[in-house]
This record gives C-alpha cells, sequence and structure tokens, in this order.
C-alpha cells in the first residue's frame, strides 16, 4: 500500500537518528513475527494434514527451523513479556494475563526493566510495534512508552470482532497515542501497516544506503486467537476444499490460511523493497493453540493453558542473512525469548547482564550452540474459581520435566527422553529427581517475587 496516512510518516520522518553511521558493518534489520495461539500442529510444514500454510512452509525452506523450542508461558502476555525483557515472565513483571478489567489482570509489566526495542534504540535502531501489544493499556506501559518509535496496532488482549476491533465496547486501536477507527479484518490491517511501515523505512534510506537507520519491527497478529472469525471468502474455499469437515475446524482452518496468505503478503513485499539479503525475519507464536477452539497441538499432550507440551511447544523459524542455512534445522532446547538476546547480539546492542535468554547467534552462523546446563521455567498465574488468583509452574531439566496445571493439583513428574507425550507420571517412583528439581523451583519462585506483578496504588 502506498495511501500511508500522512501522520504515519510525519511521525517517522521526525523521528531524529540516534546513530548515523554504521558503514560497511551496518547490522540486519530485524523482524519478529509473533502470532497468537498457533498450534504447534497448525502449519504444513509441521504436518498438518488438513491445512496449507504455503508462505509459512517458504520462510522455513528459506531459513532455520526450530523442532524443540517452546513459548515461555502457556498464555499470551507472559511470553510477550518475557520476549520483550529476556527475563522470565515473572520477573520481568507479567506472570499473567494482563486484561481490560483491572479486578481479572494479572499482570504489570515492570517499568525498572530495558525492553527489546530499547536496547536495539540504544544501539541504533528504529523501532516499531504493529499489531497486538498485550502488555499495558496506559503510560507507562504503551509501546511509545516502552522503547518503540512507533506504534500502530491494538493495546488490548483480545478483540471481541476482528472488524470491530472492540474490546467490551472499548476500542484499543491506536496510531501512536492516538485512538483510531480502522476499517477492516485486524489481520489484513496488521499486514497493511507492516507493509507501509517497511516501505516508509526504505524510502527513507534512498541515497544514502550505506548509513541509513536499521530498523527493528515488531509484527504481532492477533490471529488466530479466538473468535475464530476468517473472512467468509476464506472459509467458503475452504468449506468446498474440505466437504464434511466439522465447521469449528473448518473456521479455524480457513483462519490460519488466511493469516499465512497476509504474512507472505508482507515477507513479499520485503523482497520487492529489496531487503531480504538485509534482513533477519523470525516467526514464533506465543504459546499452544486452543483445543476448545479446534486449534491443533499434536502431536504433543493438551493445549493453551496447560503445562503439558501441547501447550508450550510453538513453530518457530528463523531466516537469516546467511542462504547457505536455507531448509536447516536446529534441535535446540529454547525458549522463545531466546529471540530478544539473538536480536540484541545481531545488532551489536547491549544485553541485559540479569537475562534469562540465551542467544542462538551460533545457529544462525552454522555453528553449535555451547554447551550448558541450562533449566527451562514457566509460570502462570490466573483468576477465577479455578486458580484464584493462585499461580502454577513447570521446570525442565534435562530429560525431566516438572508441572502441574492448576495451583492446588499434585506435581508430577516426566522423563521427556522416555515419554515425550508425558503420558506416565513418575513422581513417586522418582522421588530424587523431584525433590532436586523442587529445590530448583523453588530458587525460581523466590527470584519472581521480588518483582510486582500489581501496578503501584492509586
Amino acid at each position: 500500500m502506498n495511501n500511508t496516512p500522512l501522520l504515519l510518516i510525519l511521525l517517522i520522518v521526525s523521528i531524529p537518528l540516534k546513530n548515523c553511521c554504521w558503514g560497511a558493518e551496518r547490522p540486519p534489520n530485524l523482524v519478529l513475527i509473533i502470532v497468537d495461539d498457533l498450534g504447534y500442529g497448525d502449519v504444513s510444514y509441521q504436518g498438518a494434514p488438513d491445512l496449507e500454510t504455503p508462505h509459512l512452509d517458504q520462510l522455513a525452506a528459506e531459513g532455520i527451523v526450530f523442532t524443540q523450542m517452546r513459548a515461555n508461558c502457556t498464555v499470551c502476555s507472559p511470553t510477550r513479556a518475557a520476549i520483550m525483557t529476556a527475563r522470565y515472565a515473572d520477573r520481568s513483571g507479567v506472570p499473567g494475563v494482563i486484561r481490560t478489567q483491572p479486578e481479572n489482570s494479572w499482570g504489570y509489566l515492570s517499568p525498572n526493566l530495558s525492553t527489546l526495542a530499547d536496547r536495539l534504540g540504544d544501539a541504533g535502531y528504529h523501532s516499531a510495534a504493529i499489531g497486538k501489544w498485550h502488555l499495558g493499556l496506559r503510560s507507562p506501559n504503551t509501546p511509545l512508552d516502552r522503547g518503540f518509535d512507533f506504534f500502530h496496532g491494538f493495546l488490548g488482549d483480545m478483540m471481541d470482532d476482528y472488524y470491530t476491533h472492540l474490546r467490551g465496547g472499548i476500542n484499543f486501536m491506536r496510531l501512536g497515542r492516538e485512538t483510531i477507527q480502522p476499517q477492516g479484518h485486524a489481520t489484513e490491517l496488521f499486514t497493511d501497516w507492516a507493509i507501509d511501515y517497511v516501505a516508509d523505512r526504505t524510502a527513507l534510506s534512498d541515497g544514502d544506503a550505506e548509513s541509513h537507520q536499521p530498523f527493528f519491527l515488531y509484527l504481532a497478529y492477533n490471529a488466530p486467537h479466538f473468535p475464530i472469525q476468517p473472512p467468509d471468502e476464506w472459509l467458503n474455499k475452504t468449506q468446498l476444499a474440505h466437504l464434511g469437515m466439522e465447521l469449528k475446524r473448518a473456521k479455524n482452518v480457513a483462519f490460519v490460511e488466511h493469516l499465512d496468505h497476509n504474512i507472505g503478503r508482507f515477507l513479499r513485499r520485503l523482497d520487492e523493497l529489496g531487503l531480504r539479503e538485509k534482513t533477519v525475519v523470525a516467526f514464533t507464536s506465543d504459546n499452544g493453540g486452543s483445543l476448545p477452539h479446534a486449534q491443533r497441538n499434536l502431536p504433543w499432550r493438551d493445549g493453551k493453558q496447560s503445562h503439558y507440551d501441547g501447550g508450550l511447544r510453538v513453530p518457530m523459524i528463523v531466516r537469516s542473512t546467511d542462504p547457505s542455512l536455507a531448509g536447516t534445522e536446529s534441535d535446540y532446547i529454547g525458549l522463545n525469548f531466546d529471540l530478544h538476546a539473538t536480536f540484541v547480539e545481531l545488532a551489536g546492542a547491549k544485553p541485559d547482564p540479569e537475562a534469562d535468554a540465551v542467544s542462538l547467534v551460533p545457529i544462525l552462523q552454522g555453528k553449535m550452540m555451547p554447551k550448558q546446563t541450562r533449566e527451562l521455567y514457566f509460570v502462570r498465574r490466573e483468576g477465577g474459581n479455578r486458580y484464584v488468583g493462585g499461580a502454577y509452574h513447570a521446570l525442565i531439566r534435562g530429560d525431566w520435566k516438572l508441572l502441574r496445571n492448576d495451583p492446588y493439583s499434585p506435581l508430577q513428574l516426566y522423563n521427556l527422553n522416555d515419554d515425550p507425550y508425558e503420558t506416565t507420571d513418575l513422581i513417586d517412583q522418582r522421588p530424587r529427581v523431584a525433590k532436586e528439581l523442587k529445590q530448583s523451583l523453588r530458587k525460581h519462585l523466590q527470584r519472581g517475587g521480588r518483582v510486582p506483578w500489581q501496578s503501584p496504588a492509586e
């Protein structure tokens, strides 16, 4: 699109360059595409039998597929906070979902922490957040307060309708700090805005290619989070292609395929602008798919909200600027907030000395990751009658996984090497292993407990 609002152009042009001269070693542009509730088994490059995601398949063929990555949480806000801060969700102040109703909101992004946009901005990047934010509705926790130079998107947790964009009757769509009322399906709007942004950044650099300011684009889609609402023409096409498919599943298939089409529109525009060799593109999901909404996480057990791997395993692709790595796979076991540490290193930015995230740059260089003993820690706090404001946790160390799926049920223990689908609880058979993981879990809880997760009293 070339009908970028004048205000958008003025906002971009009026921001001074933080660094003007990188020379021949200018770092790459960085794009992080994060989608909402996309299941591990709902992309065709990972074997989905009844849907096609040709553009994500192409991205996988052009990049590195990470086969053993997990989200930082089983729900939205904590994963996004971890990605923004490079710290575990409770250490970022967001152990649960930030909602538009204060009485049911379980996180507050710590104002004391630098974000990925802050760190890249200090290294000379222009940073934009487009799409879903879900880390705060007002200062000091809107995108422009947390290091981003530009914001065009949705502040809230979810949309009640992808065309009205309202949540509880309230409009959370913004251009910068201004409330806007765009027309159209949110997935298509976010794609249009992302295309406008990269086109404008490219236009600003014309004639000064050696010194133009690199950009970081955080492109966050609401889809395929419920309500499952594909455009009618996409649902009709799916129903014709899959006669007899249950309507709930058909709507999800159409929704994901529509999302894939729009991601493809954005990636094609990057290519047309000559940015392929200058831009690292990462793609992932914030948690597993929602089983009640006919989303699929196969072969893993369970789904969204669960610490079984169906709630945690997510698709992840990184397309680097090195074409020799196209079509490769990595079985590194990590979390998607590792993208924060990766982008910081690629940008030559200063990392957080207390970060929990680990840079994946060695993999992007075709090398092995350094050997390390690494635990993966998960937390979710929630309200309602099932959780009553309590938190529940999981911990992975080596082959072993300790977990529970609400604050009051007994802990469970699984050996992921022998039992990857988490069918046999060994908590009683392996008491020594359970004790060691419990001791480590206590330390994580103490560290997280030092960070407030509610806003200060007004």
